[in-house]
Order: structure tokens, then sequence, then C-alpha cells
């Protein structure tokens, strides 16, 4: 397994909708497992494949660390070519982060609960009805997969707030604690 560099806000492949998978072979696993490395090695709950520069349609979660002693916890899971087919109950405002911009922080609002089908990394058919931090962490991977950053979701207003620390690490200029690719 490889640890791979995560691309910054400003690369073009995070604003591109991903390609769906149609190779469901050993490079497809291997791709998985660097995804899931790639991961914990950054302290992240998601990681999608355009944040490692791959344009397909693959995200990897693994957010049993942040759900409470009781919750039922999903473990790793990979969602190869996912599709929210449904979303539920209200919709929460809560802060979140993004490996690929790097220590920014802020609310987006969504859906409490999620219904997503997909293939998991043995490549079997799955769905799953997710809610709080799990559906929140899915719905942002999944908005990757769609060229779509957390920072969309933010005011004019809150995006100009983020201003310098979009410059810097748009000029690499920030200091992380995960191997990144700036864009040149």
């Amino acid at each position: 397994m490889a640890i791979l560099p995560i691309v910054t806000y400003n690369d073009d492949v995070l604003r591109e909708k991903a390609k769906p998978v149609t190779e469901f072979n050993e490079e497809t696993k291997e791709l998985i497992d660097n995804m899931f490395e790639t991961m914990y090695n950054s302290d992240g709950v998601g990681l999608a494949a355009p944040q490692i520069g791959v344009s397909l349609r693959i995200f990897v979660i693994d957010a049993d660390n942040m759900l409470e002693e009781e919750d039922e916890k999903p473990g790793p899971l990979a969602f190869i070519n996912p599709e929210i087919v449904e979303k539920s109950g209200r919709k929460i405002p809560l802060d979140e982060g993004c490996l690929s911009i790097p220590e920014v922080t802020d609310k987006v609002i969504r859906p409490e609960g999620v219904k997503v089908t997909f293939k998991d990394q043995n490549f079997e058919d799955r769905e799953i009805d997710a809610d709080g931090w799990v559906s929140r962490v899915i719905q942002h991977e999944y908005d990757h997969l769609e060229g779509i950053l957390f920072i969309d979701y933010l005011s004019l207003f809150r995006k100009r707030m983020h201003k310098n620390d979009l410059k810097e690490i748009e000029e690499g200029k920030r200091e992380v604690k995960y191997p990144v690719r700036p864009k040149l």
C-alpha cells in the first residue's frame, strides 16, 4: 500500500465530474487500499479519488471514531459508482473540513439522512441508509465526485473570510502534516 499526495482545492480534477468505474479488478482494489492508507495517514474520515488526482467515482470512509458508543458503526467502506437515491430529515448546519483544503472549516447545511446504492470494496452491490455523521461524510465525499467542494456552499461573505487561507494553500505555503500536491 502507498500513501498518496492529496491535491489541493484549486486543482482542476476537483472541479470535474468523475468518470464511472468500469474495471473491477486488482488495480481497482489497489487504488482503494491506497486511498484508505492515505485517508488514515491524513487523519481523515473520508477521501474521494479526485482528491488524489484520479477522476473516478470512488470514495472511502471510516467515520467510526466520530460516532457515539451506542451508534451503529459501519466500519471502513469503499463506495464505487455511488448514487444518492434519497435524502431525508431536517437540514442541519455543521462544521466541515476537507483534506484538500487543509485547516479550513465552516458550517455546511446538509440533510440528516441519505440512502445510497453502490458497489463496495469487494465489488458487491450494496445499499445503505445513513444518518448523522456517516450521512454527512457520504454527502461530502459524493460531492467530490460531482466536482463540488464544501466551500461552494458558503456565502460570499464566508468565502471572503477564508480568502487568506485559500491563497496560502494555493501558493503551497500552508504547512500540512500529510503529503499534498498543490497545483503548479
